[in-house]
């Protein structure tokens, strides 16, 4: 029992839930020989206190792996492994630019769709290449699979070209198609030109009711250089006068144009600044918003939102992964419309 203790580790860095951890953690043993048959497993609070975790963590892994079929309960004598069969579970290394509310949803249907055919580490680098590099370097050669989301502050460059080193067998781009990547990969990405310019042109009826577009687009910033792209093509293509606003805070907003915004900080302060104005939104300003999340349904009656679909985006990320796949997939782009325009 005590070298069970020493195999099965928590990765503090690692964002992947702990009880999934703690899971991996004993199916490897199974799998190096290091747990074996009728072997005896520590008991929760045993788990509990050596790993600094809570009870319910260590419960619900057990259950997982009961219900798996490896281990079984017996009164008064706790937890034992019954089967060392199974299949074996694909190892991923999941690198995600940062945590929002949208990239949970993508994790969460990731993770579903994958179920128990693989075992996921998960990490955040923030936008960040050193971090980045740090993390692919010391664990890519780890892993059966490498699913990124390829977004810096700075240095975007050269986290490409970092990436393009990657075996191309082993490697799932999500979210964007970093440009420079060589060979046959999988990858499930939104067309940042093509979807925001598609997406105002699905809103022009509302649209007509103003004279100016203002897209709120901050100067740092791991945003996708085509969505300005798409967005001066529809205001030239469609006679609009336009601005790109860098910063909010000294930017005084005008009767009569409609912003759109990237950044939920800035949605905040836009808000904001039209009630402070006695701007009546929808009406005297309009707001688009980009990416749905729940809370944009109730504000102000209603955010009007331009979205990816990221639950289809996390469930054909596992999909390619599960089939071995290197195909390309361009995930929808969503208009929601609302009061807010």
């Amino acid at each position: 029992m005590n070298n069970i203790l020493k195999i099965v580790k928590i990765d503090a860095y690692s964002i992947t839930p702990k009880y999934l951890q703690l899971i991996n953690s004993i199916l490897l043993g199974i799998q190096s020989g290091q747990i074996k048959k009728d072997d005896i497993l520590p008991s929760i609070n045993e788990f509990s206190y050596v790993l600094e975790t809570a009870r319910s963590t260590v419960e619900r892994a057990y259950n997982e792996l009961k219900r798996m079929g490896l281990v079984q309960s017996v009164a008064g004598k706790g937890f034992f492994i019954v089967h060392t069969q199974f299949q074996r579970p694909v190892k991923v290394l999941l690198l995600f630019n940062k945590l929002s509310i949208h990239k949970k949803i993508i994790y969460d249907a990731f993770a579903a769709t994958l179920g128990n055919e693989a075992a996921i580490d998960f990490y955040i680098y923030n936008n960040d290449f050193n971090v980045f590099k740090k993390l692919l370097q010391e664990k890519v050669d780890h892993y059966a699979k490498c699913v990124i989301v390829p977004h810096f502050n700075e240095n975007r460059e050269l986290g490409y070209k970092l990436i393009d080193t990657i075996a191309k067998e082993k490697l799932i781009l999500m979210d964007k198609l970093a440009e420079g990547i060589t060979g046959n990969f999988g990858a499930v990405y939104e067309d940042f030109e093509e979807d925001i310019f598609s997406a105002l042109e699905q809103l022009s009826t509302r649209l007509s009711k103003y004279n100016t577009l203002k897209i709120i687009f901050p100067q740092n910033t791991y945003y996708s250089k085509k969505i300005l792209t798409g967005f001066l093509r529809f205001c030239q293509q469609y006679d609009y006068k336009n601005e790109i606003v860098n910063n909010l805070d000294h930017h005084e907003i005008e009767r009569g144009a409609v912003y759109i915004n990237l950044v939920e900080d800035d949605l905040v302060v836009l808000i904001e600044k039209a009630i402070e104005a006695n701007f009546q939104i929808g009406k005297d300003i309009g707001i688009i918003s980009y990416n749905e999340t729940p809370i944009k349904k109730i504000i102000l009656d209603g955010i009007t939102t331009i979205s990816t679909d990221f639950k289809m985006m996390g469930e054909k990320t596992a999909e390619l992964l599960l089939h071995n796949s290197t195909e390309h997939i361009q995930i929808p782009f969503r208009v929601t419309l609302r009061n807010s325009l």
